[in-house]
């Protein structure tokens, strides 16, 4: 059974939206680069910044909960919502996902 991940549209990373076959076990980060969706993540994904957080809008309650770390970098994310993740953590589980990537990000150095 394949696990698949749809991302909301976006109007400069994925203007037309994308759903695409996710890898169980991978980071969301991780899948959306590979299907070429370039979400930012600047601090190389080691939960050091929040340029790469998405809201799930499905599937949220299958991924495992977040880290202390992560929650403390997500209390500083533009557009928190219940469920914001950071998504260089959040593992891909067995069930499909719905993504939202926010309209902005706090990202310094493209300031």
């Amino acid at each position: 059974m394949s696990t698949r991940i749809k991302v909301l549209p976006h109007a400069e990373i994925c203007p037309q939206g994308a759903e695409f076959e996710a890898t169980v076990g991978m980071s969301i980060c991780d899948n959306l680069l590979k299907h070429d969706i370039d979400i930012e993540h600047a601090c190389e994904k080691v939960c050091a910044c929040t340029t790469c957080h998405v809201i799930v809008r499905a599937g949220y309650d299958s991924l495992d909960g977040p880290e202390e770390k992560e929650e403390d970098m997500l209390d500083r994310a533009w557009g928190l919502e219940p469920q914001s993740r950071l998504s260089c953590q959040a593992k891909v589980a067995g069930t499909d996902l719905v993504i939202e990537i926010p309209k902005y990000s706090i990202n310094h150095a493209k300031e």
